[in-house]
């Protein structure tokens, strides 16, 4: 028998950015990557999630993309909302009033997922929720960093900075619905991840690892790298 009142998971895709850095004619979830829209991928791999209840996407009130790029995102775990805001903070506020609308309850987890992670796998988003679903705070995917890392001034070397105990923070990210709004709330729009507002809130979210492969694709090179990786991944399944 299923606890009623234990708390569900749901995904939030905010996906009504423009994509500007991309260098897209078009919001770059929608250009095609290995045959499919960018965001098509991302959600492909979100409803291989059977922990999920429902993925909701939060489209710009102008958007006439969607239904065309994605056809076949309907049903009783596929959800559309056209509430997306000018930031992305606005976009995912927007979305958890419309899980809680749609009866997603305080307590309940939500997954916030960049819809340009578009290599995301089902078993890191399992590894996530597995980690967080009895944690006091929630967390996010994270990886710790590899690289050195240069402070700049005026496009020249100002700094070393030292990389120990530094991650490089991934989504999903997954919060309690209540706690999410009331940090968001609380912050505004400044903040460009939902860690960063729960945080602000005195709150320490779990680092969860995630994959180097689980990249934003952000800069034009970026989509040729997604190209191959999801070529490899067709190839080594087929």
């Amino acid at each position: 028998m299923t606890d009623a009142s234990a708390p569900r998971c749901f995904a939030l895709l905010p996906c009504a950015g423009v994509g500007a850095r991309a260098g897209a004619a078009m919001p770059k979830q929608y250009v095609e990557i290995a045959g499919r829209a960018m965001v098509a991928h991302t959600l492909a791999a979100l409803a291989q999630v059977p922990r999920l209840a429902a993925t909701l996407v939060v489209l710009s009130p102008d958007d006439d993309q969607f239904e065309s790029r994605v056809p076949g995102f309907t049903g009783p775990r596929g959800w559309v909302c056209r509430r997306g805001g000018a930031q992305r903070a606005d976009t995912v506020a927007q979305g958890l009033e419309e899980l809680a609308a749609r009866g997603a309850l305080p307590h309940d987890w939500v997954l916030v997922h960049d819809a340009a992670r578009c290599l995301l796998r089902p078993e890191w988003v399992d590894r996530l929720i597995d980690a967080c679903l009895d944690d006091a705070v929630g967390g996010l995917l994270a990886l710790p960093l590899a690289d050195t890392l240069k402070q700049a001034v005026d496009g020249r070397v100002a700094a070393t900075l030292s990389r120990v105990d530094k991650w490089a923070a991934q989504t999903p990210q997954m919060f309690r619905l209540g706690m999410l709004s009331e940090a968001l709330r609380a912050e505004g729009t400044a903040v460009t991840d939902d860690s960063s507002a729960i945080e602000a809130q005195g709150l320490r979210p779990l680092l969860v690892e995630g994959d180097s492969e689980n990249l934003k694709v952000t800069w034009p090179s970026d989509f040729m790298l997604a190209e191959r990786v999801l070529a490899a991944r067709a190839k080594g399944s087929a």
